[in-house]
């Protein structure tokens, strides 16, 4: 006697599985522009590297003599797999099962191998496409009940973050708890025109607010990345899941190991003789922060993240010699680089991820301060500038600062952690303070310029008089900047300490911090 009947029915759900939602709603899928789960499962992961987990659970209906009649698959395709030979556990919605709305029972499969993730110490893919919750209205006369709320797994979740890597990529339009679950991660990436991002769908807003929008209105590239609910931008489903690769490369497995070091062929000595100039004499004047970026890291390594949020705050992961960095910077062609209540958040996001995985932090300094005006205190600017200046604080890694041009007040002083030792060094064009000498004088010789009979005449000789104690050598002198150093040399610099801070690496407490990144 042998166990072929049993067989031969396994083959045979498996079989109905691959159907997934049927073949109509697979063609009403890609007549769409999107894939099936399956197939970007395919184009995600090295060949025939996936081994699935319940890959026959579902929903079945039985004849009266006990054969299995219809058969319905998860809307969850789950398992393990290889990106770039490192393992990872990953999970796909499926649009063509009840437009991806999982099951009550069934979300059982996404929390049991997100809690595989955090047994086996490897990273998190989740590829969106759906609700990701407890399905619909609909449902309830299905059960025959209804529920309190809750969120399946939430805890795995949290933990997750700060354990292993947590890459979410929305392929669809993403609603609910699904739109949660791909804030809730440490990376997050959507699709131009083809994926949506809400906390509810057009119908639900419409009902419930009484405005009519569509879901690229509600929320499409433009808003959700310019609400900084995604980090990543991308033209089609490839390069998506290109982007989903490419940080990964970054990280490490885990918060247990060190970030993964590759080879370089970008001189780690170049010099880049154009930095001398990229700054201009004139103050008022922005630069091009990317091209610095561009010539300070590794050919090909910078990964900005948040492009189109709080565009003065830039963040983004890069090398030095083949060594993975998290990177913060100033762009002065946004509110001149200055620190608001949305960029604050972006660099302590940022930081917290540095802190979680033991990435060295690169911060390229031009900062002029606290964003001020009307709009940056109804915005709580201090409170959130404040957590940003404690993430840095309580950061344990490695840390470089480039005092490239303006670093002023409350906000300057965060460019590194003050309670411990980290390596600094200043362009010639650094220029330091409590406040701008602009912005400054007027308030601190109110009384003497008033008093003057020509106020313009006395201004303009105490401004000479404080520009002359301006220059970035008086403050080297007295130890007060530890070296100022020649723009072209700064590559060189950072590789040599970013070969000194891998060396630290190892001895840092490994494992996860306190907490680790906050959505």
């Amino acid at each position: 006697m042998t166990w072929e009947p049993e067989l031969a029915e396994l083959a045979h759900r498996k079989e109905l599985a691959a159907r997934l939602g049927g073949a109509e709603r697979v063609a009403r899928l890609r007549a769409s522009g999107r894939r099936t789960v399956r197939e970007r499962l395919d184009d995600l992961l090295d060949d025939g590297s996936f081994a699935e987990v319940g890959s026959v659970a579902g929903t079945a209906s039985y004849s009266d003599d006990g054969e299995l009649a219809s058969f319905v698959p998860a809307s969850i395709v789950a398992g393990s797999g290889r990106v770039d030979g490192r393992r990872v556990v990953v999970t796909g919605d499926d649009f063509t099962v009840k437009g991806g709305a999982a099951n009550l029972q069934l979300v059982a499969k996404q929390v049991d191998v997100e809690r595989r993730a955090l047994a086996e110490r490897v990273p998190v893919v989740r590829l969106l496409d759906g609700t990701g919750g407890g399905g619909t209205v609909e449902s309830l006369e299905e059960f025959g009940r209804t529920y309190v709320p809750f969120n399946p797994g939430w805890d795995a979740m949290v933990e997750l973050l700060s354990s292993v890597p947590v890459v979410t990529a929305a392929l669809g339009p993403v609603a609910g708890l699904g739109a949660v679950r791909l804030v809730t991660s440490h990376v997050s990436v959507m699709v131009r025109e083809l994926s949506q991002v809400f906390v509810a769908g057009p119908a639900v807003v419409e009902a419930g607010m009484g405005e009519s929008l569509d879901k690229e209105e509600l929320g499409g590239w433009r808003v959700a990345a310019r609400a900084g609910t995604v980090d990543l931008v991308a033209d089609s489903e490839d390069e998506a899941l290109g982007l989903v690769r490419q940080v990964l490369s970054y990280l490490p497995a885990n918060a247990w190991q060190l970030p993964p070091v590759v080879p370089c062929d970008d001189p780690e000595g170049r010099r880049e003789e154009s930095l001398r100039s990229l700054v201009p004499r004139s103050r008022r004047s922005p630069y091009d922060v990317r091209a610095l970026m561009r010539s300070v890291f590794d050919e090909g390594s910078v990964l900005e993240l948040g492009r189109l949020h709080a565009g003065g705050t830039v963040t983004a992961l890069a090398r030095l010699g083949g060594r993975p960095v998290a990177v913060l910077a100033g762009d002065p062609t946004v509110y001149g680089g200055g620190m608001t209540a949305a960029g604050a958040d972006k660099q302590a996001r940022l930081v917290d991820l540095a802190d979680t995985f033991r990435l060295p932090v690169v911060h390229l300094v031009d900062q002029p301060g606290f964003v001020i005006g009307s709009a940056s205190e109804a915005a709580a600017v201090v409170r959130h500038g404040a957590r940003a200046l404690s993430a840095v604080e309580q950061t344990r890694v490695p840390w470089a600062s480039v005092l490239v041009r303006r670093c002023f007040g409350v906000a300057g002083a965060g460019h590194r952690p003050l309670g411990r030792w980290s390596y600094r060094v200043a362009w010639p064009s650094g220029d330091w303070g409590s406040l701008p000498i602009e912005g400054g004088l007027e308030v601190a010789f109110k009384r003497l310029l008033e008093s003057s009979p020509d106020a313009a005449a006395l201004k303009e000789e105490i401004a000479g008089r404080l520009e002359a104690v301006r220059s970035p050598f008086r403050t080297a002198e007295s130890y007060l900047v530890e070296e100022v150093v020649d723009p072209a040399d700064t590559r060189p610099l950072l590789c040599a300490w970013a070969a000194a801070a891998y060396d630290v690496l190892p001895t840092l407490p490994a494992g996860p911090v306190g907490r680790g990144l906050r959505p």
